[in-house]
């Protein structure tokens, strides 16, 4: 079968024919569609993530066809169109994650290939009105932005929510999910293009980021916020308190500006506010992001679809953060 493989340090991602997985037991062989890119495959890319192995088939998100099944598995999901939930051996704690999770295309091989071969237990039918490419889309982002928004940042309507870099993967979802709960959303964005397109997805008022005033900004525009989500972190994230009501959540995953800043601690226990960090989310977590997608017939927003032999292409945009929402493969 036709892959995209990391075959080494500072080497470009190369499409080679590699062997086609076979399923064992509990498992099954999906032949994927379409294939969506995370900023964790851009920094795996480029060497710059925990436990990097060579040669590995990245890809955390797809959407396919379950084309054969392992042993003790229902031959009932043969046929059937699928997405694959990337996170695997979260554990009974919902709270947080278990020593033995991992994540799909590392170290395990991923999505970015004609064929991967995961565990049944993380499979769910393909929202029917989504393309293929929409629905590849979805996994790791709208999981993780979910839990953000709802598990830990106990998101509900009438809420003002601010979310920090709208234009990425989990940012575009974030906005679809707040303001499909009720919230009155807010934004910032490097890019006033971007800042336009989130006001299309209901976003009430958007910021750049790069203006000198932009925490001032928002003050006037929000007066203050009940639930901030920020996966850029950076010396900006000091500013963030100041910004919110008392008893608000502010949530954060990534940090692509850089760690967190010295913080003024008397703002954060006088007005209550909580710090909390995530990564991805429990099956629960899952189950209850896509029924929402399902419910309200949500439409993940593509950037741009790129062929299986593009993908170092795609990954270059990434590293230039010049997408609004996912960028995807077309895989077959």
């Amino acid at each position: 079968m036709k892959a995209v493989v990391l075959v080494g340090a500072d080497q470009p991602l190369a499409v080679k024919t590699v062997d086609k997985p076979t399923p064992g037991e509990g498992e099954v062989l999906v032949q994927v569609k379409a294939a969506a890119l995370n900023r964790r495959d851009y920094w795996i890319s480029i060497g710059k993530y925990a436990g990097i192995k060579y040669p590995t088939i990245l890809g955390s998100d797809g959407a396919g066809i379950v084309t054969e099944v392992g042993a003790g598995v229902d031959e009932a999901w043969v046929g059937k169109e699928v997405i694959i939930n990337p996170g695997h051996h979260w554990g009974d704690n919902p709270e947080a994650q278990s020593a033995n999770f991992k994540i799909l295309g590392l170290p395990d091989d991923g999505t970015f290939a004609e064929y991967v071969k995961v565990g049944a237990e993380y499979l769910y039918e393909k929202p029917s009105h989504l393309t293929f490419e929409q629905a590849a889309a979805i996994p790791l982002a709208a999981l993780t932005a979910y839990r953000a928004l709802f598990t830990k940042g106990k998101a509900q309507a009438g809420n003002k929510v601010l979310i920090v870099g709208a234009g990425s993967g989990t940012g575009t979802f974030a906005v679809q999910f707040a303001v499909t709960a009720g919230c009155q959303v807010f934004a910032t964005s490097g890019s006033g293009e971007k800042i336009e397109r989130a006001r299309h997805l209901g976003v009430a008022a958007g910021v750049s980021y790069k203006a000198q005033d932009w925490a001032d900004e928002l003050k006037h525009m929000a007066g203050g916020f009940d639930v901030v989500i920020d996966s850029a972190l950076g010396k900006d994230f000091a500013k963030i308190p100041a910004l919110c009501n008392p008893g608000a959540r502010i949530v954060f995953f990534g940090a692509t500006a850089g760690a967190i800043p010295e913080l003024e601690p008397r703002v954060l226990f006088s007005k209550q506010v909580q710090l909390l960090g995530t990564m991805m989310g429990s099956p629960d977590d899952f189950k209850a992001m896509l029924d929402m997608i399902n419910t309200h017939q949500l439409v993940p927003v593509v950037d741009e679809v790129f062929a299986l032999d593009d993908a170092q292409k795609a990954i270059d945009k990434m590293g230039k953060s010049s997408q609004f929402g996912k960028l995807v493969l077309r895989v077959s």
